[in-house]
């Protein structure tokens, strides 16, 4: 872990002084200031890790510091330093936001593992809470179908290698977006993730808003710019449906893919930026490059690494796990009971044909949720247009097993016992730990020991 950027906010220089050396000599990165006023000036100004904040002031109490420290959209880290006697004030301070606190006179040796100690704590929950919102955003990521693990194992490649465009074509819905947030972190998760979808914005804006512009380039730019290939440096540009860039942009686009550098509207000085572009649409861009609809050249420029994102109705096998996870999912985000699909249910949600895709089948159980939270959903519950598909029996299970499983009337069983495979699969890579199995089946621990009982397996069968 990164060595914390320290401020000091003290008005004994002597002690200050000391402070800094002893904290430099570990690594730390350390400003200092000597009243109320000016610290809050050097918390604006540096973003420090941790701040170390003497109770008594020459301008203002520390109370008062570290009341507007705490209204800060992301407060660091604040270590209260009380005279000798002076606890109940420190424990006060504690109560009312402060990360920890120390007496004077203290061992400095006290003070470095009580600043790594919470440093590492912090970073550790935020790496914490990173991970969780990952996992929240990659729900349409789950999945043990062929299709799936093709697509992840290329994402995984992908991602780590240093390609600067890749090209996502899929149905809308299909997770293009998660895609590409899959491939941003895999690379480089603290790096800037900048999206914009090409269709959301009028033209005259578009070439201000992806290259930014000028003071005075437009009627209204009363200020300089900055476009989102700027704000992207170091990071990734997610283009959603370049296929409505005008053609004039595209020019522009595949200038900067090939040379790194753009203008800005109305500007003469040339800007450098190094990143990665991922672009995406739901139309066939190479037939449209071959009609004219769309730049040739920028076609096979955007082409050099291309991924395919396939439809659900491509990877029938993922509709169970997918429809578990949104259910505990949104019963979370409104705060009720999640719903229970019986199998038949489930049996028609793998029959549909699911023309919106992800998008859709979330929407639909978001939708059982709100009406029905907690309760077991059967098919006459479903929504009409995917009850009219029950009969037409399509998976992407093997055309012989469709046929003995129409012949049997068995293809719940079927799909339970397909999902109960990919269960087995997940502990058998995971050399049996329920806490891994469930992780890398998107699901918590709990969900996972729930279906496991539905199931009835017991682990064993490895």
């Amino acid at each position: 872990m990164r060595t914390p950027t320290v401020l000091i906010i003290d008005d004994e220089k002597n002690l200050v002084s000391s402070l800094m050396f002893s904290l430099e000599e570990e690594g730390m990165t350390v400003f200092a200031a000597y009243d109320g006023k000016s610290g809050l000036t050097e918390i604006e100004k540096r973003t420090p890790d941790v701040v170390l904040l003497d109770l008594k002031l020459p301008d203002q109490s520390g109370f008062e510091v570290l009341d507007q420290v705490q209204a800060l959209p992301a407060p660091p880290i604040t270590i209260m330093i009380s005279a000798h006697g002076d606890t109940r004030a420190a424990v006060e301070a504690v109560k009312k936001g402060a990360q920890d606190y120390i007496t004077k006179p203290f061992d400095l040796d006290e003070l470095i593992l009580l600043i790594q100690r919470n440093h590492k704590h912090r970073q550790l929950t935020e790496e914490v809470a990173y991970r969780r919102e990952r996992e929240a955003d990659v729900h349409g990521l789950v999945g043990h179908s062929s299709a799936m693990r093709k697509l992840l194992d290329q994402v995984e490649r992908i991602g780590k290698s240093s390609a600067r465009t890749v090209l996502l074509q899929g149905p809308s819905g299909s997770g293009k977006t998660l895609i590409a947030k899959a491939l941003h972190a895999t690379k480089d998760r603290a790096a800037p993730f900048v999206s914009v979808n090409c269709a959301s914005l009028p033209e005259n804006l578009l070439e201000a808003e992806l290259f930014g512009a000028e003071k005075g380039a437009y009627t209204g730019a009363d200020k300089r710019r900055t476009g989102l290939v700027e704000l992207a440096n170091g990071g990734t540009l997610f283009l959603d449906e370049i296929g409505e860039l005008p053609l004039p942009l595209q020019a522009k686009l595949l200038t900067f893919l090939e040379t790194h550098r753009f203008r800005a509207v109305g500007g003469q000085k040339e800007i450098e930026a190094d990143l990665r572009v991922i672009a995406a649409s739901n139309r066939d861009l190479q037939t449209e490059a071959q009609t004219g609809a769309f730049r040739e050249d920028l076609f096979y420029r955007l082409n050099v690494m291309p991924l395919t994102i396939p439809s659900l109705a491509e990877r029938r096998d993922d509709i169970p796990m997918l429809a578990s996870n949104f259910a505990t999912e949104l019963a979370a985000q409104e705060g009720c009971r999640p719903i229970n699909l019986s199998s038949e249910t489930l049996t028609t949600l793998c029959n549909y044909d699911w023309p919106g895709n992800i998008r859709e089948l979330r929407n639909t159980i978001e939708r059982l949720t709100i009406l029905h939270a907690g309760e077991s959903i059967n098919v006459d519950q479903l929504p009409p247009e995917i009850t009219k598909s029950a009969p037409q029996i399509k998976t992407s299970i093997a055309d012989n097993d469709v046929e003995r499983n129409e012949k049997n009337g068995s293809l719940t069983s079927e799909i339970a016992k397909r999902e109960a495979q990919c269960i087995l699969d997940a502990l058998a890579q995971s050399n049996g730990r329920k806490g891994d199995a469930a992780n890398s089946l998107g699901i918590s621990r709990h969900a996972l020991k729930r279906r496991m009982q539905k199931l009835g397996l017991t682990g064993d069968e490895l």
